[in-house]
């Protein structure tokens, strides 16, 4: 049995947006798959409209759940309000999605608060060492 805040994660939707009956109950791994095989009514809506939850919007938006927190963005946003966001294309909104998108040239690391990327790489000697240990 899945809680409903898990079952709602896996499909991808807002869990206060979900009818009561839904946020209320536990869901078998039976009604999950049913609910992503022959989606409800309520479900293909809010899949479609929204309101989101926030890895949704991040990934709507093509940037991280971090870049959000970054950009003030609140926890859901409905699919309007991603489409305007989009439109409007604030500056925050592009300098994020250039750190997130692969190949831009933008080094790892480079974001507020991410590690720094390691500048030097393990010789593959160790490497292999460490595997025949594994052995």
């Amino acid at each position: 049995m899945l809680s409903p805040k898990t079952a709602a994660k896996k499909l991808g939707v807002f869990l206060p947006a979900t009818p009561a009956e839904f946020q209320e109950a536990q869901i078998s791994r039976t009604a999950l798959m049913e609910l992503q095989e022959n989606p409800p009514e309520w479900l293909t809506s809010l899949r479609r409209e929204g309101p989101h939850p926030r890895d949704e919007v991040a990934r709507r938006l093509g940037v991280s759940n971090s870049a959000l927190a970054r950009g003030g963005v609140s926890d859901s946003m409905t699919t309007a309000e991603i489409k305007a966001l989009l439109e409007e294309m604030p500056e925050w909104l592009v300098v994020e999605r250039d750190k997130h998108a692969p190949g831009t040239g933008v080094k790892p690391g480079t974001a507020v608060g991410e590690r720094p990327a390691s500048s030097t790489s393990r010789p593959n000697d160790v490497a292999d060492d460490e595997d025949d240990e594994l052995l």
